[in-house]
């Protein structure tokens, strides 16, 4: 059995995810890219949450690509508005979402 480091309880009833979730300041910015191709790029999220499942998510529900650089999510195309009601039913808070 695996125990979280972090809170002491089993893997499958950590809850230390959903917690940094409530807590994250997370930034959500455009960047022109080469080419005038436009990114969606969203950071502050920290190493408790994995954001390979987040980017998945993002992606999955916004029919785009994107990729994790430098720990921020990156999506290709302009989708400022989407990201941040996406993110809020994901368990993110409303509030600290810029």
């Amino acid at each position: 059995m695996d125990i979280c480091p972090k809170c002491g309880l089993p893997r499958e009833a950590c809850v230390c995810e959903e917690i940094a979730k409530t807590t994250q300041k997370i930034h959500i910015e455009m960047v022109k890219r080469r080419y005038g191709k436009m990114t969606t790029v969203i950071s502050g999220m920290d190493s408790t949450i994995n954001m390979k499942d987040v980017a998945k998510k993002l992606k999955g529900e916004l029919a785009c690509g994107g990729t994790i650089k430098n720990k921020a999510v990156e999506l290709q195309g302009d989708h400022r508005k989407k990201v941040k009601e996406i993110l809020n039913e994901l368990g993110f808070q409303a509030d600290l979402i810029n």
